[in-house]
């Protein structure tokens, strides 16, 4: 079947249509929030504030420029392993964060920071919106080569609004806690990319294949992507933890974890290989899986020794999903994922709903102390109505409930994707960037040029 892949009036007039819908949105409902507004000052002195350091930004904005490299530069290069697919892995990237995070903005503003008719947006909302679209990048990953940028745009739409549904119920109504988005991001990001590339199936995608691997420079690319996340996860998973103890933890919880998955990503990937030799798919994907998994109970008092038993426990799952568990979801299944974010972020995600609930479950004043329960996980303190069990009740319900929004949103956008108006490319072009950006002709073969003898060096 013929594509038509020119989106020459499509993609500007859907980019310039949502453009101008978010500006009106934002003139109507977005406001700085008193930490950001010029009355900051009369803020301060009904607040007995001292200092403009006390303002939010000082402690909120390092993490957040951490979190936004991660969006940006980690999971854009982390997808240029693709050999000819360099630009749209980097530039569709770029573009869905960027429409994803105004819109986010706005979808987080109006369930969690909506007051008197105004979101107030504060540095705190840049960090959620860039975890909200961490999930949409995090499915990208599924549909990675072949979807037109349109398309991306339409499954951003839908996805932002779903994940704020999401994390609403899970943070706000169960009252989950969730500080790196175990659940929330990388379980709905993951499920949901897997069911919408499972709705968009194609059958004859073998006629791409010779592009969907990957060669020397384009893996070195990805590994680029793989060290910026790897070093800044711990600042992701501690981002909007209350300061003091809680964001301290989580730190050094996922540094923990991070370093234990990739001793055994090395290991399992080397012992798999019939030559003892290392696969690069691993150890750009698998190692950062550790990450994932401690994401629930980063700011729970999971201990070092439980941080490094997690990532051990998701260095292994993940690189053994990669092994056998993703040919068998493409042959059996029908389902063609990409980038492999099953094992990246929808099994690590799963155990860490499950290590979050266990912790929970286990949580006692011996450990926390009677305050720091009460504190770490937001109850008043003497309250009959909580209990550690009911807390790891809700926790696990918070897998479930993500699992269902994620399946069941994948199904209605997949269904609206796979309708032929989106110029998306044919099976015989996925995985080529010239199909949607201008690319640079081919170096031409170097010409031969036969050695001159008068230039060799006279023999002693």
């Amino acid at each position: 079947m013929g594509w038509n892949t020119n989106l020459r009036w499509r993609l500007p007039l859907a980019c310039l249509l949502l453009q101008a819908a978010l500006v009106v949105l934002f003139g109507v409902f977005v406001r700085y929030s008193p930490d950001a507004d010029a009355h900051w000052i009369e803020e301060k002195e009904s607040k007995n504030i001292s200092s403009d350091l006390d303002n939010e930004f000082y402690y909120r904005y390092p993490s957040f420029q951490d979190v936004h490299v991660m969006i940006f530069v980690g999971f854009g290069f982390l997808m240029t392993f693709l050999q000819r697919y360099g630009y749209g892995s980097v530039g569709f990237n770029f573009l869905l964060a960027a429409f994803g995070i105004q819109w986010a903005l706005l979808m987080q503003g109006w369930f969690h920071s909506y007051h008197e008719g105004y979101i107030l947006v504060g540095v705190e909302n840049l960090i959620n919106a860039d975890f909200c679209v961490g999930s949409v990048c995090v499915a990208f990953g599924a549909l990675l080569g072949k979807v037109s940028p349109i398309q991306l745009l339409i499954m951003t739409l839908f996805q932002v609004t779903l994940f704020s549904v999401n994390e609403f119920i899970l943070l706000s109504l169960l009252k989950v806690k969730d500080a790196g988005g175990s659940m929330t991001i990388h379980t709905f990001g993951a499920y949901f990319g897997l069911t919408v590339t499972w709705i968009l199936y194609r059958p004859n995608l073998y006629r791409s294949k010779e592009r969907q691997g990957a060669v020397y420079q384009s893996d070195l690319f990805a590994m680029i992507g793989t060290l910026f996340l790897w070093m800044y996860w711990p600042s992701f998973n501690s981002a909007v933890s209350s300061h003091g103890d809680a964001q301290h933890r989580a730190a050094i919880n996922t540094y923990c974890s991070l370093a234990a998955c990739v001793l055994t990503t090395v290991a399992l990937s080397s012992a798999l290989h019939k030559k003892g030799q290392l696969d690069m798919v691993h150890i750009q994907n698998a190692t950062l899986a550790g990450g994932v998994a401690v994401g629930t109970a980063a700011e729970m008092m999971l201990m070092p020794y439980g941080s490094l038993i997690v990532g051990s426990i998701c260095g292994i799952v993940s690189t053994l999903g990669f092994v056998y568990l993703m040919p068998f979801l493409e042959s059996r299944l029908r389902i063609q994922d990409t980038c492999g974010i099953h094992n990246l972020h929808g099994i690590p995600g799963i155990i860490g709903g499950i290590v979050g609930a266990v912790t929970a479950a286990g949580a006692n004043a011996a450990t926390y102390g009677q305050e720091g329960l009460a504190h770490a996980f937001d109850f008043e303190p003497g309250n009959a109505n909580w209990s550690p069990g009911w807390q790891g009740s809700f926790q696990a319900a918070g897998i479930f409930v993500s699992l269902a929004m994620a399946l069941g949103g994948g199904i209605i956008v997949g269904i609206i994707l796979k309708l032929p108006i989106w110029g998306q490319p044919a099976d015989e072009n996925c995985f080529d960037d010239t199909v949607y950006w201008e690319v640079p002709e081919e170096e031409k073969n170097e010409v031969f040029h036969p050695e001159d003898p008068t230039l060799k060096p006279s023999e002693p």
